[in-house]
């Protein structure tokens, strides 16, 4: 039988609230409130209000977003920043940017960065660590925090994919000296175009993320230094704030999609499935993504594929360290191993528990006599 299981339904993102967005649309439209309004200023306030920090900056993009707290924070040309080559090509395109280099590391069994890993791969010229909190997990922040301190490098997070993630009560971007968030639509707090913001405690870097998202300017106009043009479009702001309101329940029923496929999927042994939602109390996770080891990987992928489910490889199965044409030369054969078998199922707010069942049905068959 073919179902009808798409992975994201992008659709939906707008038609689920097509009347509310609408209304914000006329809103902000009639006001002519456009670039740098107060809609943005609202929900940079309420964003940092969310995750427990002093400050938030809306940019374009969470690829901005990452290069300017790395600038912001101190990363200067050549210096050498530790990354999970398990994350999107962005957070190294990030330090690139900012003139740094970035020095990709194993992943761990929770498909963050291996805390284990970044130790042996400090040199002279290592300056910072920058952990993705990867798939609305946060990492192992104890550990890293540990390492950065004893060897005295600088601390950012890549939490694209984690608002609202919490590591002992601590949220997902809060641990460093900034961080950033996208809200891409297919986030957990998507708005309906490219959208990013930055968080920090730190005033200092908070006044210089606040030039670099604006020409270098500041408040006078004055350029400080160079820069270009990555400012939230005060629109997307509005969509994002009416959305925030909403978003404990979002990430309740995300949390609810995890435990049911754990409880379906954890007595298949050729399926190896991140950890549930109450395996640690430590962590509190939002699945952004719900992402699996699995043995025949494409061979199940095509199996769900023929059934009418939509499933993903993330980054199209490209490690950062993969990457050849960029230069990198690392050997990480357990992140290889990781890419040859990581598949994501479909976890988003259109999804319903009968879905679930019908995929986690449909695993079930294709390993059944393999």
């Amino acid at each position: 039988m073919s179902h009808n299981i798409p992975f994201f339904n992008y659709p939906a993102l707008f038609t689920n609230e097509e009347e509310e967005l609408v209304r914000i649309f006329r809103d902000v439209g009639r006001r002519g409130a456009f670039i740098l309004q107060q809609d943005l200023a609202d929900f940079e306030s309420e964003l940092a209000r969310y995750v427990g920090c002093r400050f938030a900056v809306g940019v374009n993009n969470a690829t901005d977003g990452l290069h300017f707290a790395l600038v912001a924070g101190g990363i200067k040309p050549g210096d050498e920043v530790i990354v999970c080559s398990h994350t999107m090509q962005a957070t190294a395109a990030a330090v690139h940017a900012a003139g740094g280099i970035p020095v990709p590391v194993e992943v761990g069994p929770d498909r963050c960065i291996d805390p284990a890993a970044i130790e042996p791969a400090i040199t002279p010229r290592t300056r910072a660590v920058m952990p993705t909190d990867l798939n609305g997990r946060t990492c192992d922040m104890d550990a890293i925090r540990d390492i950065c301190q004893r060897r005295g490098l600088l601390l950012f997070e890549d939490a694209a994919q984690a608002l609202g993630a919490k590591y002992e009560g601590k949220s997902a971007g809060t641990f460093g000296i900034a961080a950033a968030i996208s809200f891409y639509p297919a986030k957990t707090l998507g708005c309906l175009g490219d959208g990013g913001a930055v968080i920090t405690d730190d005033p200092e870097v908070h006044r210089v993320l606040l030039q670099l998202r604006s020409f270098g300017m500041d408040d006078s106009g004055e350029c400080q230094r160079w820069a270009l043009n990555s400012r939230l479009d005060n629109l997307q702001a509005a969509f994002l704030r009416h959305r925030l309101r909403a978003y404990d329940g979002v990430v309740a029923r995300r949390r609810v999609i995890a435990a049911r496929y754990h409880a379906r999927l954890v007595t298949l042994p050729r399926v190896g499935l991140p950890p549930a939602p109450d395996a640690d109390a430590r962590w509190f996770d939002i699945y952004q993504n719900y992402e699996i080891e699995a043995d025949l990987r494409d061979g199940l992928q095509a199996h769900l594929k023929a059934a009418g489910i939509g499933t993903l490889i993330q980054w199209r199965g490209r490690s950062i360290h993969g990457q050849l044409k960029l230069g990198f030369t690392q050997d990480l054969p357990r992140t290889d191993r990781f890419f040859a078998r990581c598949l994501m199922l479909p976890l988003n707010m259109t999804i319903t528990d009968a879905d679930i069942d019908i995929v986690c049905d449909e695993i079930e068959a294709f390993y059944r006599g393999r």
